[in-house]
């Protein structure tokens, strides 16, 4: 049973998403629990995984870690910005809704995707983290057949 109030929430959430801003793979999984419920809203079926490896489930803080380093690996650094447009918080969940837009390393092409980010914190630490994203958008901003910047 969780321990969460929604001040603890609020502050788990906030520093999470500071240490994401600051891109320190290791310091941001200090953030998840040991054992987490992890998804990306994506289709499975449709998209290379070449492409977009950090696009997957994950289930430990290991693979929270290696997930902000394949993200990393895969945009271009100094141009990515996430803006966050509202935070909802109730009990010991949070969404946060904004939008990301970032820059593929492989095309060189910019994209934007909105996004909501459904957080559950239990005793301190991240236990569910499920990202629902504007995936056309990523997908599209990898596939070197598609033409231009990529904007939804």
């Amino acid at each position: 049973m969780s321990t969460a109030t929604p001040a603890t929430t609020r502050t788990v959430v906030e520093e999470l998403l500071r240490r994401i801003g600051r891109g320190d793979p290791e310091h941001v999984a200090e953030m998840y629990a040991e054992r987490g419920d992890w998804k990306l809203d994506w289709p499975e079926a449709e998209h290379g995984r070449a492409a977009t490896p950090w696009i997957r489930y994950r289930s430990t803080r290991a693979d929270a870690t290696a997930h902000y380093r394949e993200l990393a690996a895969h945009h271009v650094p100094g141009q990515a910005a996430t803006e966050i447009e509202r935070i909802l918080f109730d009990g010991d969940h949070a969404v946060v809704l904004g939008e990301i837009r970032q820059t593929a390393r492989s095309t060189g092409r910019a994209y934007r995707a909105r996004f909501a980010l459904h957080l559950t914190v239990e005793d301190g630490l991240v236990t569910r983290h499920h990202v629902y994203e504007d995936s056309l958008a990523v997908a599209q901003a990898f596939d070197a057949n598609e033409p231009g910047d990529v904007t939804h």
